[in-house]
């Protein structure tokens, strides 16, 4: 079966990085989009950013334009969120998610939590 599992996140101080990491199994990985989302508590969850099953078309939530960077190995059926100068309110559960087609996401990870302290 798919799937999809997150590591990387942690605890880090206002204005530091982490890099995300989601590992995918179960699927022709090449084949899908990957997309991040976040969900902070008490809040929806909403999207972060999403790559293409080339990798060269990229899209970012106009809150983490400029300072996340998402990219893919479609050799290690891996993809990563790169989080530089990250802020308090980016502290969240980070989730990685997979689509087969253009109806949405099919296959959800279970998140890794990022905390970001001010």
């Amino acid at each position: 079966q798919v799937q999809l599992v997150e590591s990387g996140g942690g605890l880090v101080q206002s204005g530091g990085s982490l890099r995300l990491s989601c590992a995918a199994s179960g699927l022709t990985f090449s084949t899908v989009t990957m997309g991040w989302f976040r969900q902070a508590p008490g809040k929806e969850r909403e999207f972060v950013s999403r790559i293409m099953r080339s990798g060269g078309s990229t899209y970012y939530a106009n809150s983490v334009k400029g300072r996340f960077t998402i990219s893919r190995d479609n050799a290690k059926n891996t993809v990563y969120l790169q989080m530089n100068s990250l802020k308090p309110e980016d502290t969240a559960v980070y989730y990685c998610a997979a689509a087969m087609g253009i109806s949405g996401y099919n296959y959800w990870g279970q998140g890794t939590q990022v905390t970001v302290s001010s």
